[in-house]
């Protein structure tokens, strides 16, 4: 290629310096850069690699609960001297009421609420040091690392046992983990992670960071994702709930109906 565009410029210029008038001063042309300084540097390569296991889960009617596999390399040598992983997931968002229960005369009312938006349904952290031993609070806020560095707009009651209680619900049923299972290392480079997901994790794509930390900074960042899906019969009893819940609160009413005649027929006959 560049012998060829040698060539063309020789002969673009040849008939020009040929109708050159005796005496004048000749026009020489300057050649092209070569094509290797003019190609863009290639990008560095990344310290960090990380994949997943896989690409989506599915639920089913049986679902009891899966986990998601997160594995990969580091330039750096991780351990003791070196450097750190922490993996973060992050499931689907929604807004989440909290309410505080009164009793009034025997009986349990709703009481004040508050409001959370942009709550995750799943969220985990794992790392081979926990998140607060290699990175300062202000980094930890800035990615949201850790249960209390996770931040949402509220309205309603200001009180601070709202947040609290939201976290203890999530916590009870296995939506919000930390630390739950160490990142573990190979070899000084490889690491690996299995995070588990709880039978109630909700439907909808999930995001993973994965950040290589040394020194208390996140010298590499990498995000991966994945989906929950539900399908079978898992999937027309959700489709059918959101898209006609008339439809959905009779069957359920049917259901309930008929298993509460065949109860009572099979004792009376007992």
């Amino acid at each position: 290629m560049r012998r060829l565009l040698l060539a063309l410029m020789l002969f673009w210029a040849l008939p020009v310096a040929a109708q050159t008038p005796p005496g004048e001063p000749r026009v020489v042309l300057p050649l092209d850069p070569p094509l290797a300084a003019a190609r863009p540097a290639a990008a560095p390569e990344s310290p960090l690699i990380a994949h997943l296991s896989q690409a989506s889960a599915e639920i089913s009617t049986t679902f009891s609960g899966s986990s998601i596999f997160v594995f990969g390399t580091s330039a750096v040598p991780l351990g003791l001297d070196g450097g750190d992983i922490v993996v973060v997931v992050r499931g689907p968002t929604d807004a989440v009421t909290v309410r505080r229960k009164v009793r009034v005369l025997g009986m349990w009312f709703n009481g004040p609420s508050t409001r959370f938006e942009n709550v995750p349904g799943f969220y985990g952290v794992a790392g081979t040091m926990p998140a607060w031993h290699v990175l300062p609070e202000d980094l930890r806020r800035r990615y949201g690392i850790g249960l209390d560095a996770l931040e949402f707009q509220r309205s309603g009651a200001s009180s601070g046992n709202f947040r609290e209680a939201l976290e203890e619900l999530h916590r009870e049923q296995q939506l919000w983990l930390e630390d739950s299972a160490p990142v573990r290392v190979e070899g000084n480079r490889l690491f690996y992670v299995r995070l588990p997901l709880p039978a109630t994790v909700p439907a909808g794509r999930y995001g993973v960071e994965v950040m290589l930390v040394r020194n208390q900074q996140v010298i590499a960042h990498q995000e991966l994702a994945f989906a929950v899906e539900r399908v079978g019969t898992a999937a027309t009893i959700a489709d059918v709930s959101r898209e006609r819940p008339l439809l959905y609160g009779v069957m359920c009413v049917l259901l309930a109906a008929v298993a509460g005649w065949l109860g009572s027929v099979l004792f009376r006959r007992g």
